[in-house]
């Protein structure tokens, strides 16, 4: 039988590639999620609804239509990209910034509606008693709110991780498949299937299997802890 050779940097770059971008946009998409859930759980505001179902488009619309709207509002011919390029002297496209992006707006939502519902489940009566005795409204937040919710942070967290992880749509619209550069897991199965290397398909789509059912079972520890 013969050995099948394994090139183990070519293996490893898209792998420690998804991982930095799905661990700074999961940080990102829990903090922004957090907070906007928080606002809008103490909010009453005219548009409401219609602000919410905005915020969980990029969970039902296809990848592509996601990175397309991304790339006409980051692309060079955009105030925003001209002046991210004018800032960092590169372009915002086809970069391993633009991988983050597209990663927190696919996660946003996940991150979003579960925080949601951690805010939901809390007895207001507890934050009512603590503005009752002059709490700010940061320190009810960060005395009982937070902490009370913190099992949903927790788990907003792993699913932004996990869902940033596996993004492949809108990355490959934004940042393109740049071997190195912006080439994550799920565009270099792609490739690899295309150009019929099914070896190292297998061993991309065996790593992704374990990372993402180890995530999925802290996950479900968290929730039943």
């Amino acid at each position: 039988m013969n050995m099948i050779e394994i090139d183990w940097a070519q293996l490893w770059t898209p792998i420690r590639l998804s991982l930095q971008v799905a661990l700074l946009s999961s940080v990102l998409s829990t903090l922004i999620g957090v907070t906007l859930a928080w606002r809008m759980s103490r909010s009453s505001v005219k548009g409401k609804v219609l602000l919410e179902t905005a915020f969980m488009l990029p969970l039902v619309l296809p990848p592509t239509v996601v990175g397309f709207l991304l790339l006409v509002a980051l692309g060079r011919r955009s105030w925003i990209g001209q002046f991210a390029e004018w800032l960092f002297s590169a372009p915002i496209i086809f970069s391993w910034g633009a991988a983050v992006i597209a990663s927190v707006v696919v996660s946003f939502p996940l991150v979003y509606q579960t925080m949601k519902t951690g805010f939901h489940s809390i007895d207001y009566q507890l934050g009512d008693a603590a503005r009752s005795i002059g709490a700010s409204e940061w320190q009810v937040f960060r005395y009982i709110t937070l902490p009370i919710a913190f099992p949903s942070v927790i788990t907003a967290y792993i699913l932004s991780f996990a869902r940033s992880l596996g993004e492949f749509g809108a990355t490959l619209m934004i940042a393109g498949n740049i071997p190195g550069k912006t080439q994550t897991v799920p565009t270099a199965i792609f490739v690899a299937v295309d150009s019929g290397n099914m070896t190292m398909a297998w061993m991309w789509t065996i790593s992704m299997v374990v990372i993402s059912f180890l995530l999925l079972l802290l996950t479900g520890r968290k929730k039943t802890a």
